[in-house]
């Protein structure tokens, strides 16, 4: 019996050890002890289950004590394997297709595994391992070495484990004895091995890779360890640090085997209670990023075929498990302060081969996620779980998740399985090894996430992107080759992102650095309700409608797939943007006020290569691209103090991007330079390029600025409905074609009532008494002042058909080459139908002053002064500075480098040579209403459809304006053109059909006689068409513009009827209109800032254009020989019109004393009433009136500056 004991442990030995021969085996008593062995490392790479990517370098064991039982108990005790070290060594292999060497005794013990389980194998399975110190130094590469950085190699790994213990138990993970551990196998079909593995002590040690310090960028830095690279990182120096320190724990392993002793599967559960990281500083935080990325690209290389490292003693079915309860890692460095706790961590890989292919099920589930920075002040969560009810929804299993392989372990779940019901993520990875071919998907992804909490702190995030930029987001290809084809499905059912701002710091003024008022706002909230993405060259893009589009049949629904195509799809149910009231704000408790509404949102997005090439340049130069945006309502509440805070917000964002951009500028250096970049500006764009952007319904609603806690009443709302936005590009074989179409159904513009008594004393009066309709909420009615009427065309088939508001249609086409100028040409069409407009000038005029725009001097009011300095120094002023591709232009222009210069040729081209533009306006209506009609309509109460009936209105059925650059018939005939034409335009035709002025009528009277403009037909009122044709005749090269037909007809009689009251109302309307037209003229002037080119006279006459700015205009002065014609203004002859400015003075003094006087008794009346009690809400709108009072006496005294 000992010596089939002996001959049993000399067939283990020869299998697990390089070298051994019989006489290394010497039997003393019951213990046999050798030493400085070899073990065999393909023999533990298949034992283990290591992935095919690893090789087993270096396996040494310094002292080795076997202890055998009692020979009459063999059978149920097991033989004790003590080892006092165990050295090993794992090593990425970067040559995956190398043959990896095995010795002949390995071959020969390994064909007599299949042969039956035998004496031997039972001895061996029964074995108890107990190694004191466990040295293993796990060296990946994760592509660093085929893509040259030797600076961010993958740091190595050396991890130690203490007092590791390896037994066999029974099914239930029960120490038994042998014999009763090997009756499970019984009449299963299978032989089940159950072992138990422990460890009282784990330990990671963090090294840098020997490849770093051959760097010529680690030389350089070498000064110090504090030293930094030019964003502030800590990235170079890192000379070693320990991870984790003293963790216990223990797995359960299950191995099945054939009848005949042939691996069938092996499952690994490991479990860990608490992983504590106490401390880790900012270089070793990177190193550990690198080391996981290494780690990663190394588990899921592509390009290995399993069947370069597989044995026999490789299991075809391998599944290994990590379990831990806990996780804290705590990064602390001088300047960076980051905390991270993880709640039941579950990381799974199942694999699946049959020795040329195999398949991988990796899984990750996270129960809850925590991480705080606490270097901040104050310390603040950057990310967690959401505080909304937790989801009774079940764990989402994707399809290819489902039944992947058969347990097992017989008797089913583990007692460690992920069960606290869903997980905060979720993830699901199926990949095949080697990349298949397409159409196959060499990977499908699918993650869930439960609701989010991110708070965006700014230095924190700065530093996190640089973490990730550096060592967690991969180079392409370096994980699956380039024409391997791939599936992502994201899906986040709630995220609620905080943006902090405060206004108040200098650094986020957008201009001075210092903040001119206090914003009552502290920081933005983003929150997304069903947040997806999916990516995959099967998906079925519905918005881009690729089926009927012949440019991308090759990405039709049943056409091959491989990777030169790509399509990606994302959206959200819900976008919603809040901002945060600020808690020290005057009178405002701190909350959200809700600023922007998206409901229903979508992207889509497919590209394409033409020449079959995988798809690797995003877009691909001289492919197709088709991207659609797609939302089914946008709701916006904006205020001035919202507006300029977004403004700053964008700012912010926009610094904070630059300064991400710097963060990645040493990781994007490292990448290898793309020659497909290179090239002329035509050949890097896309050759098919068409976006498309789609709104069901728009509502924006502009509000009034309040100091209180609540948002002020709405001053302007703009809706809109069905709005259809599309270009396209395409390069055809000399040219390049731009097309854009813009297609609108309906729009209507709405504002608030206004005050009537505007500061100046020759404005149409109103009654100041009369206070129009309130709504439910306390505000005033909105008044609409723009508003479509859509018409019913019948088309064939006899269906009505509306026609839209807006359609505009412009194509452009530019040749490649300046000598073929004459192909380039624009054509443009534009159809606006069904406009109704309502006010007037007043009106127009008074909420110019009431939005700020305009101020009580007519100028620039303060609220736009502020605006325009923000905007001209804040992050809008960037949209009117060049693009990099016309600095280049430039540059090449300056440098006198010619071939850039023709390489852009497309960008100088100048005026097209071919203009066809064609302008129709159909059904429009204007509408002057006055006091007499606003106060109609508040009695009727009627709504702008027939608005038009009340008041005086202007109506044409159809204009026409036409604008070509070759004319049919010219006024010489003999002229003729050659080559480029001079001018990009030489006929203009302007055309009205159906002009009418219509005085308003009654209510009754407009239901008995049925006049209003639904009536009208078209062959009413007045029709004119005139022709502008462009002269050459001009000496001096000029162009001049002469008229060269006029039409003018009248299809039906011309009935006017106009009593004396009515003629006299519209001679005071008309007078108002043109009054205030002069001083919206004159702000927007002075708002340009153009006061100095056109003269302070000038200035002066547009503000006074009603009473006497006509006089100066048709009496100008006489030019004199000392006078020059920059300084002629339209001054008024003192002979002849004295008298006019003495009544205009007159007026002027007497309504200045009149307003004085009533100023002085409400003064009075206020100062004897500012101390009773029953000071209350009248008072303080005589106070409102006085101040009226005083801002209209100021412009009176500008103005009676000015006229004397």
């Amino acid at each position: 019996m000992e010596s089939i004991l002996a001959r049993a442990l000399e067939y283990t030995l020869k299998y697990w050890l390089k070298s051994f021969s019989r006489d290394q085996f010497k039997l003393q008593g019951r213990t046999v002890q050798l030493s400085n062995l070899d073990i065999n490392g393909d023999a533990l790479h298949a034992s283990v289950g290591l992935p095919p990517a690893l090789n087993v370098t270096t396996a040494k064991v310094g002292k080795l004590e076997i202890v055998l039982p009692s020979v009459s108990n063999v059978q149920i005790e097991p033989i004790v394997v003590q080892i006092d070290r165990l050295d090993l060594v794992l090593e990425e292999n970067d040559d995956i297709d190398a043959p990896t060497s095995s010795s002949s005794a390995q071959t020969s013990a390994s064909a007599a595994k299949g042969s039956g389980y035998g004496f031997a194998d039972k001895i061996a399975d029964g074995m108890t391992l107990e190694v004191r110190t466990v040295n293993l130094l796990l060296e990946t590469h994760g592509g660093a070495r085929r893509q040259g950085g030797a600076t961010w190699a993958s740091p190595m790994a050396s991890i130690t484990f203490r007092n590791l213990l390896l037994y066999t138990t029974n099914e239930n993970w029960q120490v038994v004895n042998l014999k009763e551990a090997r009756d499970f196998s019984i009449n299963k079909g299978s032989i089940y091995v159950f072992k138990k593995l422990e460890w009282e002590s784990l330990s990671i040690d963090l090294l840098p890779h020997p490849d770093m310090f051959s760097d010529a960028h680690l030389a350089c830095s070498q000064e110090g360890s504090s030293r930094k690279d030019e964003d502030g990182a800590k990235r170079v120096f890192f000379g070693g640090e320990r991870f984790i320190e003293g963790i216990s724990g223990e797995a359960h392993i299950t191995i099945q085997r054939t009848e005949l002793n042939s691996p069938l599967g092996l499952e690994v559960q490991l479990h860990i209670t608490e992983v504590v990281c106490p401390a880790l500083s900012e270089p070793g935080l990177r190193a550990l990023l690198r080391f996981f990325s290494g780690l990663y690209v190394c588990l899921n290389r592509g390009d290995v075929n399993p069947n370069a490292q597989r044995s026999m003693e490789s299991a075809g079915r391998s599944l290994v498990c990590i379990i831990v309860d806990h996780i804290f890692l705590c990064v602390k460095d001088v300047e960076f302060q980051l905390e991270l706790l993880m709640q039941s961590l579950f990381f799974s890989r199942a694999s699946i081969s049959d020795g040329e292919n195999s398949k991988c099920l990796t899984r990750v589930m996270i129960a809850g996620l925590f991480l705080r920075d606490t270097f901040s002040r104050p310390p603040c969560t950057l990310v967690q779980p959401s505080m909304q009810a937790a989801s009774d929804d079940i764990l989402h299993i994707p399809e290819f998740g489902k039944n992947f392989c058969p347990p097992i372990y017989p008797l089913g779940d583990e007692r460690w399985q992920f069960s606290i019901g869903p997980p905060l993520i979720c993830l699901h990875t199926l990949q095949l090894q080697p990349s298949p071919a397409p159409p196959k998907l060499a990977s499908q992804t699918v993650i869930d996430c439960q609701p989010l909490m991110v708070y965006l702190q700014e230095e924190s995030c700065l530093r996190i992107t640089s973490l990730l930029a550096d060592g967690v987001i991969g180079k392409s290809g370096s994980v699956l080759p380039d024409f391997s084809i791939n599936s992502l499905l994201f899906s986040l059912k709630g995220l609620d992102v905080t943006v902090p701002l405060d206004i108040g710091k200098p650094q986020y003024d957008s201009r001075s650095g210092v903040a001119d008022f206090r914003c009552p706002f502290a920081g933005a909230t983003l929150h997304i309700e069903n947040l997806f993405f999916s990516e995959s060259p099967s998906l079925v893009l519905r918005l881009l409608n690729l089926e009927k589009d012949p440019a991308c049949f090759c990405l039709w629904e049943g056409q091959p797939i491989d990777s030169s195509q790509k399509k990606w799809t994302s959206g959200a149910s819900l976008i919603n943007l809040s901002l945060e009231t600020s808690s020290h704000s005057a009178g405002m408790s701190s909350h959200l006020w809700r600023c922007v509404e998206l409901k229903g949102a979508c992207l889509e997005a497919a590209m394409g290569t033409v020449d079959g090439r995988p798809l690797m340049n995003i877009p691909p130069p001289g492919g197709i691209v088709r991207v659609g945006v797609a939302c089914q309502q946008f709701l916006s509440n904006t205020s001035v103090e919202q507006l300029f805070f977004v403004l700053d917000l964008y700012a912010y964002l926009g610094r904070v991007s630059e300064r991400m951009a710097v963060v990645g500028k040493t990781n994007r250096n490292m990448e290898v330079p793309n020659e497909s970049l290179g090239g002329t500006l035509i050949e890097k764009v896309p050759g098919d390029t068409a976006l498309s952007v789609a709104l069901n319904d728009l509502r924006l609603r502009f509000l009034e600025s309040s100091s209180g806690d609540c948002l002020g009443p709405p001053l302007v709302q703009f809706s809109g409905d069905d709005l259809l936005i599309k270009v396209t590009h395409r390069t055809l074989g000399g040219a390049i074609m731009i097309s854009s179409s813009i297609g609108w159904e309906s729009v209507e513009v709405d504002c608030a009532e206004t005050e009537n008594n505007l500061p100046h004393e020759n404005a149409l009066k109103l009654a100041s008494d009369k206070k129009g309709p309130m709504s439910g909420n306390g505000y005033p009615h909105l008044r609409a002042v723009f508003w479509v009427q859509n018409r019913k065309n019948l088309h064939e088939n006899s269906r009505a058909v509306s026609v839209p508001f807006l359609n505009i249609n412009v194509v452009h086409v530019i040749p490649y080459d300046a000598h073929d100028v004459e192909c380039h040409s624009l054509n443009v069409s534009a159809c606006i139908a069904g406009v109704r407009l309502g006010g007037g000038m007043s009106y127009a005029e008074a909420l110019l002053h009431r939005f700020g725009i305009l101020g009580p001097d007519g100028g620039p009011g303060e609220g736009l002064t502020r605006g325009l300095e923000k905007l001209s120094g804040g992050p809008l002023s960037k949209i009117f500075k060049a693009s990099p591709i016309v600095d280049e232009l430039r540059d090449s222009r300056k440098s006198g480098n010619v071939e850039d210069e023709k390489q852009n040729t497309a960008l100088q081209l100048g005026a097209p040579d071919d203009v066809d533009v064609l302008i129709e306006l159909t059904d429009w209506l204007f509408a002057v209403e006055g006091e007499e009609e606003i106060a109609e309509r508040w009695q009727f109460n009627s709504e702008h459809a027939s608005r038009e009936d009340m008041c005086w209105h202007v109506t044409f059925q159809n204009m026409l304006v036409k604008a070509k650059s070759s004319p049919k018939h010219l006024m010489n005939d003999e002229r003729k053109f050659h080559g480029k034409q001079k001018y990009p335009v030489e006929l203009v035709t302007v055309g009205v059909q159906g002009l009418q002025i219509l005085k308003p009528l009654s209510q009754m009277g407009s239901l008995e006689n049925g006049v209003g403009n639904k009536q009208i037909v078209e062959t009413c009122g007045v029709n004119t068409e005139v022709d502008i044709v462009i002269s050459q005749d001009d000496d001096d090269g000029g162009a001049q513009w002469v008229v060269n037909n006029l039409k003018f007809s009248v299809k039906q009689p011309i009935e006017a009827v106009v009593t004396k009251d009515e003629f006299h109302y519209l001679a005071l309307l008309f007078k108002s209109e043109v009054e205030s037209m002069g001083r919206i003229a004159a702000g927007i002037l002075r708002v340009l800032k153009l006061e100095g080119s056109v003269g302070p006279a000038a200035i002066s006459q547009l503000s006074n254009l009603g009473s006497e700015g006509f006089d100066r205009i048709f009496t100008p002065e006489k030019l004199s020989r000392g006078s020059s014609p920059s300084s002629i203004g339209f001054n008024l002859s003192s002979d002849t019109n004295g008298g006019i400015r003495d009544s205009c003075l007159e007026s002027t003094l007497s309504s200045l004393e009149e307003m004085v006087l009533d100023s002085q008794a409400k003064c009075a009346a206020l100062t004897s009433e500012i101390g009773s009690p029953e000071f209350s809400a009248e008072n303080l709108r005589n106070v409102k009136k006085l101040s009226q009072k005083l801002e209209s006496m100021q412009k009176l005294l500008m103005r009676l500056r000015t006229q004397i």
